[in-house]
C-alpha cells in the first residue's frame, strides 16, 4: 500500500505541475523498450535475491550454525535451509538466464554487427571458455582432502584460473572484426562479469545444492530418529562451504564489471 501511495503521489505531482503547452513530459515506451525494461528489472530483482542470500549464508548463517548444538541444528536446518536454498538456486537461474538474454539480444548483437562478427559464434565461444573453466574448478572441489582442502591453496589456484579465463575472453572479444571495428566496453565488461556469474550459477547447482539437499535430509533424519550423521556428510559440507565461499569472493569482481559496463572505465574499453 505504501508503494502504491508513493506511485500515486508522483503521478499526481506530475499532473499538477503539468507540461508546457505543446510539449510532453512522458513518452510511452514501445514494445522493444518495454521488453528491455522488464528484462533489466527481472535481472535486478533476481540478482538481489541470489546475491543477498549468498552473503547471508557466508556472513551470517555459517558462523551461526557453528554455534548450535546438534539437537538445535537438527530443528533449525530442515526448516530454514530448504526454503532459503530454493530462493537461492532459482534466483541464480533467473538472474543468469535473463542476463544472458539481454546480453545476447541488446548488447553483444549490436556490437558484433558493427564489427562484422556473428553473434551466436561469439556467444558460443564465450560460453565454452566459461564452462571449461568451471569444469576444472569442479574437479578441484571433488577431493576435499590434502592441499586442496586448504582454502588458501584452492583460492590461489582458482584465482589463477579466473585470470587465465579473463585473459582469453578479453583477447577473443577485443579482436578486430572484418570491418576493422572491435566490440565495445559493454560486451567486454559483461563478458567478464557474466562469465563469473555463470561459474557461480554452476557452483550453486553442480556443487552447493547437490551437497546441501543430502545434508538437510540426513540432519532431519538424525533429529527425528536419533541416527548418527553419515561420515560422508562432513566431506559434503566442506565441499559446499568451499564452493559457497568461492562464490562470495567471485561476486565482488562480477559486480564490479557489471558496474563498469555503463561507462568507459576499463583499460580495454573502446
Amino acid at each position: 500500500m505504501a508503494t502504491l501511495g508513493l506511485v500515486a503521489g508522483v503521478v499526481l505531482l506530475m499532473w499538477i505541475v503539468g507540461p508546457e503547452p505543446g510539449s510532453s513530459t512522458f513518452h510511452a515506451p514501445d514494445a522493444t523498450a518495454t521488453f528491455k525494461i522488464v528484462l533489466r528489472w527481472a535481472h535486478f530483482v533476481a540478482g538481489i535475491t541470489w546475491i543477498g542470500l549468498l552473503y547471508f549464508f557466508n556472513l551470517v548463517n555459517v558462523p551461526f550454525m557453528q554455534r548450535l548444538d546438534p539437537q538445535t541444528r537438527g530443528k533449525v536446518v530442515p526448516i530454514l535451509m530448504p526454503r532459503a536454498l530454493w530462493f537461492f538456486r532459482w534466483g541464480a537461474v533467473v538472474t543468469v538466464l535473463v542476463g544472458l538474454t539481454y546480453y545476447a539480444m541488446y548488447i553483444l548483437h549490436a556490437e558484433a554487427q558493427n564489427a562484422g562478427m556473428g553473434t551466436w559464434g561469439l556467444l558460443f565461444k564465450w560460453l565454452a571458455i566459461v564452462v571449461v573453466t568451471w569444469g576444472i574448478i569442479y574437479a578441484l572441489l571433488q577431493p576435499v582432502s590434502g592441499a586442496l582442502n586448504k582454502g588458501w591453496v584452492l583460492a590461489l589456484i582458482v584465482i589463477a584460473l579466473i585470470l587465465i579465463m579473463s585473459g582469453v575472453i578479453i583477447r577473443m572479444l577485443s579482436a578486430p572484426g572484418p570491418t576493422g571495428e572491435t566490440l565495445g566496453n559493454k560486451s567486454l565488461s559483461i563478458g567478464l562479469g557474466g562469465g563469473y556469474g555463470i561459474i557461480m550459477l554452476l557452483n550453486v547447482w553442480g556443487v552447493i545444492w547437490r551437497a546441501q539437499k543430502r545434508i538437510i535430509a540426513w540432519t532431519k533424519e538424525s533429529a527425528e530418529q536419533g541416527t548418527p550423521m553419515p561420515p560422508e556428510s562432513a566431506k559434503l559440507a566442506r565441499r559446499a562451504f568451499l564452493a559457497s565461499r568461492m562464490n562470495a569472493w567471485l561476486s565482488l569482481p562480477m559486480l564490479f564489471f557489471m558496474g563498469t559496463s555503463h561507462g568507459d572505465y576499463i583499460w580495454f574499453a573502446k
